[in-house]
């Protein structure tokens, strides 16, 4: 049986566009300080460290190797992980199976990305195949605006249902000193933003944001003398799906959510997401996903999510509040973005959420997205068992 884990601190920059005061290795100190500074710990006390971003945007090999004085890994095991956009949450579960094994006692996850110094889309195709996907797959953008307009067009979903996701996102962001994007926008607003391919426009999609974000897990017995709060892992699960993007069914939905969550909900006890869980941290790349997705993850049913977040059902006095930190819409460093989604729903659980924080959460879920279409679900809870 694996050893119950909990996150017991957690630690992010301040994110902007550019963060032309610090290299990639000091916005990792940064985090990394603020993380350790939550917890009580010294960098001496950590038994290991997983550390991941997109390491092929700034074309640094050995990401791991050539972290060590931001990370103050200096003589410890290391791993990295990198899976896209799911880099995060991917980080987070490999630092959750480090502890629940019984090998590590404390374990410090790190993600980060500088993407002022990266070229994503040239990286991003990559992922394609050369002959049949790639003439495509021009980047996110394409892939995401076919399923968009395939959702569109079962579910009758009209582009200001969709605004309505980046809306509440941004007004959310405004209470979050640490997100990148904290200017509230209105439904006009995202309307008369630039085309970006239809029917996603500039103001429906996540920034590119300079910025890390570090999370500690300790095992029982540990996590408890370190946090008056800890948020245990309850259940997590990772899905992924082909790269052969001609192949998927868009009106079939994001199956890899679905099965990753289904296992997620089974593990932990979930019967009825959107009444069982106090908050929600989704990885919502742009805002039809935030419409579409939350279908997948059983927060309403099939063609409900445009009424549903219409209704205010997912704002902060929702029946489910989702994003309180403003989600991918307002902050993007892609290979903290995931790992973000964890920390904040922890953050959420130990009660230090500050202007962002939701009464009296006891269960919280987070998710990551990546690229081709796969999915991470961590689900955190303030009771141990």
């Amino acid at each position: 049986m694996p050893r119950r884990v909990a996150i017991v601190g957690a630690g992010q920059t301040d994110h902007r566009s550019h963060r032309p005061d610090a290299t990639g290795r000091e916005l990792i100190h940064e985090a990394v300080t603020r993380a350790l500074a939550d917890c009580e710990l010294t960098i001496k006390e950590i038994d290991a460290i997983v550390i991941g971003n997109m390491d092929h945007f700034e074309s640094i090999n050995y990401v791991d190797a050539w972290s060590v004085e931001g990370s103050g890994g200096v003589m410890k095991p290391i791993m990295k992980v990198t899976t896209g956009g799911t880099t995060g949450t991917s980080v987070a579960v490999a630092a959750y199976y480090h502890v629940a094994s019984g090998m590590f006692d404390r374990v410090l996850a790190i993600g980060w990305e500088k993407n002022s110094e990266s070229d994503t889309t040239a990286a991003i195709i990559t992922c394609s195949d050369p002959i049949w996907d790639r003439f495509s797959y021009s980047g996110a953008i394409p892939s995401l605006a076919t399923e968009a307009t395939g959702y569109m067009k079962w579910s009758g979903a009209t582009q200001e249902d969709a605004a309505r996701v980046a809306v509440r996102d941004r007004a959310h962001a405004v209470n979050n000193p640490y997100a990148h994007l904290r200017k509230p926008i209105t439904v006009e607003e995202v309307m008369a933003s630039p085309m970006l391919a239809y029917p996603i426009k500039l103001l429906d999609v996540c920034p590119r944001t300079d910025g890390a974000c570090a999370v500690v897990f300790a095992s029982e017995g540990l996590a408890e003398k370190m946090a008056s709060k800890p948020a245990w892992v309850k259940a997590c699960a990772v899905r992924h799906s082909l790269t052969w993007f001609g192949d998927f069914d868009f009106n079939a939905g994001l199956m890899s959510l679905q099965r990753a969550s289904k296992e997620a909900y089974a593990k932990a006890g979930i019967t009825s997401p959107a009444d069982q869980l106090d908050v929600a941290e989704l990885y919502l790349p742009y805002s039809y996903a935030g419409l579409k997705w939350i279908e997948d993850l059983g927060f309403c049913g099939p063609g409900q999510a445009p009424k549903f977040v219409a209704d205010g059902q997912t704002d902060m006095d929702g029946r489910i509040p989702v994003n309180p930190s403003g989600g991918v819409i307002s902050t993007n460093c892609i290979g903290a973005t995931a790992l973000l989604r964890v920390a904040e729903a922890a953050i959420q659980i130990m009660g230090k959420g500050g202007a962002r924080q939701v009464p009296d959460v006891k269960n919280a879920l987070a998710t990551g997205f990546g690229g081709c279409y796969w999915s991470d679900v961590v689900i955190l809870s303030s009771q141990k068992s």
